[in-house]
């Protein structure tokens, strides 16, 4: 099969790999594409290797045909999206059968292919470990990201109030046409001047947005941290989570075990799967290009020119 690989220094390249054999719990996916995500930009630069036995392949997710099951809960034929722990960017992948999830009849396949690493990241640190509530209020760094596009709509068909920061007017005013209630372009105004009664925090920047966070949040807030764009450590005034009884909290998704993300599978089915069914959520999809030009793509993602999510075609597809 064809794949791409990652050849140093942090370059990525097409190669042939043998098709991957299903074990007992997995299924074979024949890929019609996948999702790029920054993680995959971090392996690439040797910055988040893949775990003890997972391939070296990039690529988090991807949408497709299981041309082998080995477990009961799917056959060949079924046409699926499905979390990966890496080897996405392949035409064909092995992905654990409790984190397929069938492709919503509302969506194509490439739309499909940018649903798995998003959705689920959204849905546990929103929905789970941000316990978001409908009336309350929701902040999310990086609005026009994959993650912040999907986090606006689910949030939003939750009954929950959103606001964003972006970097651009343009990228807040796509925000605003996604259902944001409020964005703010953090390059020309500070966001904890004008945001104020946030419940909770998804936050992908860190740094010194983490003790401005803090600062606006209600009273028994939740601030949920899932990435370090803007800087690893942070200053924070303890006595403001005493004082507002606030709850810290984050996580990575790629070195959880199996049966968390199965967990996780189930409540995405029960409770988001209607919501993109129904019409209420849609991924946004800046860019399909072909997984030959994989490298094309991460450097799309690293200019900042992006609104949404970037997808690899498969030449199977």
């Amino acid at each position: 099969m064809q794949a791409i690989e990652i050849v140093p220094p942090g370059v990525l390249a097409p190669c042939q790999r043998p098709v991957p054999q299903a074990e007992s719990g997995e299924v074979l996916i024949r890929v019609h594409g996948g999702g790029i995500n920054r993680p995959d930009l971090l392996q690439r630069i040797g910055k988040y290797p893949p775990p003890p036995g997972i391939t070296d392949i990039p690529g988090l997710e991807v949408a497709g045909e299981i041309v082998e099951s080995r477990d009961p809960r799917w056959h060949a034929g079924d046409k699926i999206c499905a979390l990966l722990a890496g080897g996405g960017y392949a035409e064909y992948a092995i992905a654990p059968a409790g984190q397929c999830l069938p492709i919503p009849g509302t969506l194509s396949m490439e739309e499909a292919a940018a649903l798995p690493e998003t959705v689920f990241t959204v849905w546990n640190n929103v929905f789970v470990r941000g316990a978001l509530k409908p009336g309350e209020t929701l902040l999310v760094h990086g609005g026009s990201s994959g993650i912040g596009t999907a986090a606006i709509q689910m949030a939003k068909a939750f009954g929950a109030n959103v606001a964003v920061t972006a970097g651009t007017d343009e990228k807040c005013a796509l925000c605003r046409t996604l259902g944001a209630d409020i964005a703010v372009n953090y390059k020309t105004h500070d966001f904890s001047e004008i945001l104020k009664d946030i419940d909770v925090v998804l936050d992908m920047v860190g740094g010194d947005y983490v003790g401005r966070d803090l600062a606006i949040m209600r009273d028994g807030g939740r601030h949920v941290s899932i990435a370090s764009m803007g800087g690893a450590k942070a200053e924070i005034d303890i006595r403001t989570i005493m004082q507002k009884r606030l709850t810290i909290t984050g996580s990575t998704l790629r070195p959880r075990p199996v049966a968390e993300k199965e967990e996780l599978a189930r409540g995405i089915r029960a409770h988001i799967w209607p919501m993109i069914e129904s019409g209420k959520f849609k991924p946004l999809i800046h860019a399909a290009l072909a997984l030959e030009d994989a490298q094309k793509a991460h450097d799309l993602l690293e200019s900042g020119a992006v609104s949404g999510k970037i997808v690899l075609k498969t030449q199977t597809a």
